[in-house]
This record gives structure tokens, sequence and C-alpha cells, in this order.
């Protein structure tokens, strides 16, 4: 079978491998159908020094080792059951949840936390299988079913939806409520539908790259460009003067963050769920003052999984302009347009 190999900085090869093996007790083979590319997938591929975890020996807990299979974002169709394996039967329809492995003692797991582990796995990242591959085998558990009314195609996107998901479930904010969104990629889309599904309609998307604006725009989001034009201004309009309840930063960038807390109504919450690649400095006294609060968000909860299953089901969300199919030989030459903030998400078909 074909699966794109990452062995090392700039180093992602599609190769011809051996074919996964027939699944154990406990898991299942899923025949892949797509696999999303990420702001992580970027990360692993220019900067693997930066990740949290070591690459060049095998993890202590999954024992993945380079080369690696990459694609943490992935659906498939069930094609082989092991042995007890009665939740799920050939044919069945699937998007995978891709943690893989926490080492469930330390404070972060002992808080509910895995993905805060020093040690998480990720099938994808850095356990065993990838969804960049034709085939993989996962343990059944990782499996989330999918309706009949949501296809392969958006059942990969249920797991970048999902950060999005999860970073407005750390907002706390409620129907009614006001919100700005920092950053139109993947998760700044995924973190509006998230608020459409929640009753949050007074959402102010701030976004410099002309395209990106013109997408989300396209799906009925209110945008700004915070390079040109007054945020400020656009976020009174929004909201009569008052401010924002919450912000997402799903940008990245210093900018987003000060901007963002500097239009944030007194006890509200800026949410950060994007990797940053440069430090930065702001004034605590906007905190102080405001009595405003900043909470990380990583990843999501198995529950948060089938909530946007179920928004999907529902209609919520839309692919429309924003989501493009591409072949798996072509993997390298999406990653490196991603990087040049080409497009917002890249679908490989694998099978």
């Amino acid at each position: 079978m074909k699966a794109a190999l990452f062995y090392g900085k700039e180093d992602l090869r599609v190769e011809e491998v051996p074919e996964s093996g027939s699944p154990g007790p406990g898991q299942v083979k899923l025949r892949n159908a797509y696999a999303g590319i990420c702001g992580s997938d970027l990360h692993f591929y220019f900067f693997p020094e930066s990740l949290p975890f070591r690459l060049d020996k095998p993890h202590p807990l999954t024992g993945a080792a380079l080369p690696q299979t990459l694609g943490h974002e992935f659906a498939g169709t069930v094609v082989e059951v092991g042995e007890g394996v009665t939740e799920v039967k050939v044919g069945d329809r699937a998007a995978v949840f891709p943690l893989a492995a926490s080492c469930g003692d330390c404070a972060a797991c002992r808080k509910g936390l895995p993905f805060s582990c020093a040690m998480m796995g990720s099938i994808g990242a850095n356990a065993p299988g990838g969804g960049l591959s034709e085939f993989t085998t996962v343990d059944v558990s990782a499996l989330h079913l999918l309706p009949e009314n949501v296809d392969l195609r958006m059942g990969a996107l249920v797991e970048p939806m999902a950060v999005g998901w999860h970073a407005v479930e750390r907002s706390g904010v409620r129907a009614g409520g006001t919100a700005l969104i920092a950053g139109a990629g993947p998760i700044g889309i995924g973190a509006w539908f998230a608020l459409q599904a929640r009753g949050v309609r007074k959402v102010l998307v701030s976004e410099p790259s002309a395209e990106r604006r013109a997408i989300i725009s396209g799906l009925g989001a209110k945008v700004v460009d915070p390079v040109n034009e007054d945020l400020s201004a656009a976020v009174a309009d929004v909201t009569g003067g008052a401010g924002v309840d919450v912000a997402v930063d799903a940008a990245g960038s210093g900018a987003a963050i000060t901007s963002a807390l500097a239009n944030l109504s007194p006890g509200g919450r800026l949410v950060v769920v994007s990797l940053h690649e440069q430090p930065m400095e702001f004034l605590p006294t906007l905190l102080m003052m405001g009595e405003t609060e900043i909470v990380g968000a990583v990843g999501y909860r198995p529950e948060e999984f089938d909530a946007v299953i179920a928004a999907m089901a529902r209609g919520v969300y839309d692919t429309t302009g924003w989501v493009e199919e591409i072949e798996l030989t072509g993997v390298v030459d999406a990653i490196r347009a991603l990087r040049e903030g080409a497009g917002a998400k890249v679908l490989i078909r694998t099978n």
C-alpha cells in the first residue's frame, strides 16, 4: 500500500509499504478515505525540533519511531475486525479519535487532561499508523461512527472541527453572546461553526488574508481586515460598543493576542488554540483592569467528537469554498502551499 512516511525535517516521502496487517483483539482495520493536513503537520515537517516530544528515538509508550506515517485527521471504512470486537462491523464508516496514549500518572493525566501529558501519543504523529496511508489498524475505541448523512469526506473534518469546538467550550460563551475570532484558517472556521451551533450569532472574524476573508465570508461570517481596517470600530459595531464576551486566537500571532485582549468586554475570556512560533509581550494591566482571562485549549474530548458529528448531521457544517481535495502523491506540495498561506483546508484522498 502507499503511505506518506516522515523521515525528518522537510523529508516526507510517499512510498510503497507492507499493507497494515490483520487487527488484533479489540482492534479494527480501516480502509482510509480522506486525511487532512493541519498546522501540526506543518510543524512536523518544517520545525520538528519545536515539537513537545522526541522523534529521534522510539516513543516510551507507543514504541513509534521514524519513519512515521503522518495523518491524524482521518476517516475510513471498517474492512476487518479483530477478536472480541462487537461495537462495529465490516462496512461501518467512522472518524478516528487519534489520541493513542498518555502516561495516566502525571499531573495532567490525573486532572483528565491527556493532551497535556508530556508522553501523549497520537496516531499519525508519534503512535503507529496514520491516516496518510491506504489502510491502518486502530483500537476500536478510537472509532466514532458516522451517521448515514455524514460522508467520509466530512468525517475527515471531525478532528479539526473538534479542535475549534473544544476552544469554544473553553470560552464558556452562551447563546446570545458575542465573539471575536482571530484567524480564518481551518481552526478559526471550526470555531465559527461551533459558535453558530451554540446560538452565538454576533461573531466577528479578523483575518488579514483577503482570500481567507472571502472564504469565511462566503459561509456567512462578518469579517474585518485587522491590518487595513479599524478592528476596534468593527468590534464596537457588532457589540454596541461593549466589547466581545469571548475571543479565540486561531491565528498564532502575537498581534492577534494583544488586539483580542484590547477588545474584550469586562470579565471576558480569550482562548488560545493556536501554536505560536514566536514569543510575545503584552501589558498584564489589561487583564487586571477588566478582570479578563487568557486560557489555553489543546485537543478535544471524545464527547466533543460526538457533538461535532451530531452537528454535522444537523447540517451545521458547510464545506463550500474552503476544502480542497488532492491525491496522496501531492501531499508535500500541499504542505508547502499551506505554509505559504494558500487555501484553507486540504484533504488527501488516500483510496
